[in-house]
């Protein structure tokens, strides 16, 4: 189990996303916090590649601030549809309208994982669909006022309010959360050897 193959490293989490936080605490994983202070830009390459690239830049953001033994875990979050990838909403204004481009609409969101550990990188991804019910202009403006959209991808969280305008998910829901824990480890089996039996 995690919690076991984690027990004898000294885990750094490069994140100060109070989700994944909850996540780790979850899975009995004793881990120091480092945000990595990086810009999350969007660019023109797939989602799925994004994630990946500003994963490993988040965990190369905190290499010198920890051990060389540590173990330093990063990912990043990316919500996409029609080619279009919905980050962070910079205000009220864009957080609208990324919650009206959704509103009816099933959309990708892409985590992007990278392991980092004894100069070993271990980097990968997963994408869930996620169909949204109809939204109206009343609603949305409602929740934007609960300040939840303001902090996440696509701007909406599926573990707070959120959640009562997701109809289906198709996938791994942690991933959604912004940490797909399946694909954690497995990812931590590859680099620090299978799990005593």
């Amino acid at each position: 189990m995690i919690h076991n193959l984690l027990s004898h490293k000294k885990v750094i989490l490069a994140s100060a996303s109070p989700r994944r936080q909850e996540l780790f605490s979850l899975l009995g994983i004793a881990y120091q916090i480092i945000p990595a202070e990086i810009e999350e830009k969007v660019n023109d390459k797939l989602p799925q590649n994004q994630a990946m690239e500003n994963a490993l830049l988040k965990a190369k953001a905190v290499l010198n601030k920890v051990p060389d033994d540590a173990l330093i875990v990063a990912a990043d979050t990316l919500v996409a549809i029609d080619n279009i990838i919905l980050g962070k909403p910079q205000d009220i204004t864009e957080a609208k309208g990324y919650l009206s481009i959704l509103s009816g609409r099933r959309h990708s969101v892409f985590t992007g994982i990278c392991i980092y550990c004894n100069d070993t990188v271990n980097i990968s991804y997963e994408q869930t669909f996620v169909q949204f019910a109809p939204l109206t202009e009343a609603e949305i403006d409602a929740y934007i006022a609960t300040g939840e959209p303001m902090d996440k991808a696509g701007a909406y969280g599926i573990q707070g309010y959120g959640a009562q305008f997701i109809i289906k998910v198709e996938g791994c829901y942690f991933n959604v959360m912004g940490f797909p824990i399946r694909l954690f480890y497995d990812l931590l089996k590859q680099i620090l050897g299978k799990e005593e039996q």
